[in-house]
């Protein structure tokens, strides 16, 4: 298990990190959300060792990580991380290498995670001459390459094509569940990530304001929300429900949240007939905002 623990960073006065806690355990694929600026990069480069957090601490297995830790671990960052005149079948052998591969070991990984993402037909090409999309794909491999305990990834989905996501999520989603590996991924494509993932943090200014499983966070933000359609009713009759927060439009219906749903349901009997009345289970982007804003 990775655990994040109290994770505190500071830059003069902005606080980056505030005290963020939360862990993911073998084979779940955990998604990492909050809008820019909100501390995903910075405390995933603490669990890597690239930056110190000023307090807090990040344990592997209930220990705290040392230098042999993180070089087992797989590492993708937002910004391209590779050798641009490198050729794609040399970069990854060099990156196997570097963790430890004898040269015959590394070359069968580089084999082996070439074709796994689908770049195999451009092992002789210099990355530069890849597209970007491609590029995420070597970018991914060489995470990968040495077969790591865990996987740290910040927005490895940007700049795929829609068959690039789909071999990148299947990629992820295999190591997580045949390796036992856990996955945390950073990503603003929140449908994505209500797709792939076990659970789910979200910050906001370097603090948790939500965590769970991807269920658990659609059942808890569902209390109190309500789809409601009134034939025969005038616009904005919701508005003037005590107690009730309209929260927009569906089709025809209305999007309401209110603490007691019976005087909702009276209100709309009383304006004409109720063709539709049924709780609301918000989609994972429809939590972020409320969670954000």
């Amino acid at each position: 298990m990775l655990e994040l623990d109290g994770l505190t960073r500071r830059y003069g006065d902005v606080v980056a990190l505030d005290g963020l806690t939360f862990s993911v355990r073998p084979g779940e694929v955990f998604g990492f959300v909050g809008p820019n600026g909100a501390g995903k990069t910075t405390a995933m480069r603490i669990v890597l060792g690239v930056l110190q957090a000023d307090a807090g601490t990040v344990r592997w297995q209930g220990r705290p990580v040392d230098a042999a830790v993180r070089a087992r671990f797989g590492y993708m960052p937002e910004e391209r991380g590779l050798y641009p005149k490198m050729r794609v079948r040399e970069q990854l052998e060099y990156f196997a290498r570097l963790h430890g591969a004898d040269p015959g070991a590394a070359a069968g990984a580089a084999g082996r995670w070439m074709e796994q993402v689908g770049v195999a037909h451009r092992s002789e090409d210099r990355v530069e001459e890849l597209s970007l999309g491609n590029q995420q794909r070597v970018q991914l491999a060489t995470a990968l390459v040495h077969e790591p305990i865990a996987l740290v990834l910040d927005e490895p989905f940007s700049g795929l094509d829609p068959v690039g996501v789909d071999v990148m999520s299947e990629v992820l989603v295999d190591r997580a569940r045949r390796g036992g590996v856990p996955v945390l991924f950073s990503s603003h494509q929140l449908e994505l990530v209500e797709r792939l993932c076990d659970a789910v943090a979200i910050v906001k200014d370097g603090g948790l304001v939500a965590c769970g499983t991807v269920a658990e966070l659609r059942a808890r933000g569902a209390q109190g929300l309500w789809r409601v359609e009134v034939h025969g009713a005038a616009d904005g009759w919701a508005a003037a429900v005590p107690g009730a927060e309209v929260r927009g439009g569906d089709g025809g219906a209305t999007l309401v949240r209110i603490d007691d749903e019976q005087r909702l349901l009276d209100a709309a009997r009383a304006v004409g007939r109720v063709v539709r009345f049924e709780p609301v289970a918000p989609t994972l982007a429809d939590l972020f905002r409320e969670a954000v804003r």
